[in-house]
């Protein structure tokens, strides 16, 4: 399979979508940050010192989603039509887990607008919550699922 975004000199340039069909389009990222379990404690309690670090953390991941294409430079613009990001912290892990699910309808994919507000949204978390541990991992993003356009339905395995 050739790389789309590569003409053929080998030259970056942004994929010409223009005779592609309008179709309803989604994607599913997720990712978690891992923390100490008395750093959780701060999340759990909202001890943080900066605020509420699940509902700053979800804005930022909402914002991130719209400006993706300001961020990665071959992103085609898109008026995404919702972005819902879900973060659980989780006494288990122990951490915060992340969730995007981004919507649109037009003539290409949202996969980068949902991993991006995954990736954002967790370094958010790390950075209201460094002061306590610097040593959080952001890890696991990943695609989960897209559906819509030429390409179908894919999921990840489990």
């Amino acid at each position: 399979m050739a790389l789309t975004h590569f003409d053929a000199e080998g030259r970056a340039h942004m994929v010409d979508v223009s005779d592609k069909a309008v179709t309803d389009r989604v994607a599913v990222a997720s990712g978690c940050v891992t923390m100490r379990p008395e750093t959780l404690a701060h999340v759990l309690a909202g001890t943080a010192k900066k605020g509420d670090v699940l509902g700053v953390a979800r804005l930022a991941g909402i914002m991130a989603a719209k400006k993706t294409s300001d961020l990665i430079p071959l992103c085609h613009p898109l008026p995404v039509t919702k972005v819902a990001l879900d973060l659980e912290a989780d006494e288990a892990l122990p951490g915060v887990r992340i969730t995007a699910t981004v919507k649109t309808s037009g003539q290409t994919g949202v996969e980068m607008e949902a991993l991006t507000a995954v990736s954002v949204a967790a370094l958010t978390v790390y950075d209201m919550l460094k002061a306590v541990e610097k040593g959080m991992e952001i890890k696991d993003i990943r695609l989960l699922m897209k559906e819509g356009g030429k390409s179908g339905r894919y999921e990840a395995r489990p």
